[in-house]
């Protein structure tokens, strides 16, 4: 990575530790994405997903204490954030707190109330994008929205009665779809798992198998050894037995090896 992008880097963590959460950080983390080759964008764009993760938590961990409205405002600076380095997973993740956010805090300030419509277009995104855990959690969320008599009243033009049936009907479509998802992933963890488990199992009967077998062979190769010079003492007898063989110097002797024979001193 070249020196001018590291002090680009530097500049756009300084923006985020200054709190500059607004349109002109944003244009500027744009702008740090413009490169004129493949691999040089790759890097940049990896290193500003972990220059957000980093500095996101750190910042959400120190406005605790904060007000809604800036705890919001930093959210939604880096949800667009997240958004244009292409880290959905983070982006979604913190819409979704956003949302949380703005519902439990909405008891107290009504205009904080999500729509059935904010719900449905953060389901649809989840969905799309494989996040059917959090999806399922947000069909939840928006369907008891839909149910909620407080929502009735933020007026007709927020959530007009003719459309009700139809986001309803659309929410629990993409409920039902991404629990298939869900049930289907945990299937496949489940038979991964039992595959992991019956392959040591095997590995562990096989074990004491392997074992015995070793000795079984040492024992058939000690045997046909024994044959051997079974087989060659006969012959050494029978060719005494014939005068075939010479009488062994005092100081030689015989000694078998797999079948052939020769003289030692």
């Amino acid at each position: 990575m070249s020196h001018s992008v590291d002090e680009q880097l530097s500049l756009f963590r300084y923006l985020i530790q200054t709190r500059s959460f607004n349109e002109a950080t944003l244009r500027f983390l744009d702008s740090l994405l413009v490169s004129k080759d493949v691999k040089s964008l790759i890097e940049t764009r990896s290193s500003l997903k972990q220059l957000l993760k980093s500095e996101s938590l750190s910042i959400i961990h120190s406005i605790a204490a904060e007000s809604i409205h800036d705890k919001l405002v930093v959210l939604d600076f880096f949800v667009h954030a997240f958004a244009l380095v292409g880290d959905l997973e983070s982006c979604l993740a913190l819409r979704y707190e956003a949302l949380v956010m703005r519902d439990l805090k909405s008891a107290s300030f009504q205009l904080l109330q999500v729509s059935p419509l904010e719900w449905l277009n953060f389901v649809e995104d989840a969905v799309n994008n494989g996040f059917h855990s959090v999806a399922v959690k947000a069909c939840e969320n928006a369907l008891w929205c839909i149910g909620n008599n407080d929502v009735q009243k933020l007026g007709r033009d927020m959530f007009p009665e003719n459309s009700k049936t139809t986001i309803i009907s659309e929410i629990t479509r993409l409920r039902n779809l991404a629990l298939t998802s869900v049930s289907s992933c945990s299937v496949q963890v489940q038979a991964t798992e039992y595959l992991e488990r019956k392959t040591r199992e095997q590995q562990k009967l096989d074990l004491p198998f392997k074992e015995k077998r070793c000795p079984a062979s040492t024992s058939f190769r000690n045997g046909i050894k024994k044959q051997n010079m079974r087989k060659l003492h006969e012959r050494q007898s029978h060719m005494q037995v014939n005068g075939a063989l010479p009488e062994r110097h005092p100081n030689l002797r015989w000694v078998g090896l797999g079948g052939t024979q020769r003289l030692k001193r």
